[in-house]
């Protein structure tokens, strides 16, 4: 399935929570939505959930329009807000079950669906538990395994990882990678950036309601670097250096260098240094560097992750 959000205009008196936001994704890719708070993920998300409707524009399901048949949508939707709704007299197992009988699942079928998802989001020991008891990550848990209830195609998951301890997230990364490998096309908004590298195949940029940035990782690597390019007037190239009980010399012996723009120290043997130019510019500063008599035993193009893209597009200002 092919998930097409197509300009996107959404105001909220004075502030354009959205404005002309437009982004793809499709079955077995998970997609991370980032930003600043108040960059519009929400309400974009909201929108493509049929729970708010845009001042124009449009988000189409392998081409089933969300405005003209939010019913048909929901059908093969499956939304996670980034809080549980909270209700004292409900238990677990009632919650889920109330959702899946809307569904239209019913008897041993029924059942055997709410088991099999109790299973997979491990909620089996807590499916007794009243709502209102629960701590935040078992509350995510929950709404996770409520998004699950009709086998959804498409998954929009709204900070799923929102209070979760360091092993919860790491699960939940493995839930998503398998959702995705069975088809499922999903879009992700956290703040933990450097988890979202991890499992995403894409991302979609956003800040002040607008689209700064959206494709897959190497697409929007390239995007971010000819930002750099175009505000430093110049390519510049990344490069980690792996050096033996010297980090100190070789930082100093860098930042001599005309050549080199930045130096980084990361721990006690290695150091990042970003170079002007092309890779064809590394050479000679690493011929410098060995002439100079340097211990050096490795060194590697930086890779590029999604803080750094993000950093790099993104100006930190809110509406």
């Amino acid at each position: 399935m092919k998930v097409t959000v197509q300009n996107i205009c959404k105001r909220f008196g004075t502030t354009q929570a959205a404005d002309d936001v437009s982004f793809s994704f499709e079955s077995g890719q998970i997609f991370g939505f980032i930003g600043p708070n108040g960059a519009g993920k929400t309400t974009t998300m909201k929108i493509m959930a049929s729970l708010d409707i845009p001042d124009s524009g449009d988000v189409r399901y392998d081409g089933v329009s969300v405005l003209n048949y939010p019913d048909k949508v929901r059908k093969f939707l499956g939304y996670m807000p980034d809080s549980l709704p909270v209700f004292k007299d409900i238990q677990v197992w009632e919650y889920l079950d109330f959702f899946a009988r809307i569904y239209g699942l019913i008897g041993a079928h029924r059942r055997k669906t709410l088991a099999d998802i109790e299973e997979f989001t491990n909620l089996g020991d807590m499916r007794s538990k009243f709502l209102s008891d629960l701590s935040k990550g078992m509350k995510q848990r929950v709404s996770l395994a409520r998004a699950l209830v009709n086998n959804p195609s498409v998954m929009l998951l709204d900070e799923p990882a929102a209070g979760l301890d360091p092993r919860a997230r790491m699960e939940l990364r493995s839930l998503l990678k398998i959702l995705a490998d069975q088809g499922k096309a999903i879009l992700i908004s956290s703040h933990i950036l450097s988890e979202l590298q991890d499992i995403c195949n894409g991302a979609v940029i956003i800040e002040k309601g607008k689209i700064l940035g959206a494709g897959n990782l190497d697409e929007l690597m390239g995007e971010s670097s000819a930002v750099q390019e175009k505000e430093q007037a110049g390519p510049q190239i990344a490069i980690k250096i792996h050096v033996l009980n010297s980090v100190e010399a070789l930082r100093n012996r860098l930042l001599e260098d005309p050549e080199v723009l930045s130096v980084a120290v990361h721990g006690t043997d290695e150091v990042e240094t970003v170079i002007k130019g092309t890779e064809a510019n590394v050479p000679p500063v690493m011929a410098r560097l060995f002439a100079a008599g340097l211990p050096i035993i490795g060194f590697s193009k930086a890779q590029v992750g999604l803080e750094e893209i993000f950093m790099k597009m993104t100006s930190g200002n809110v509406q």
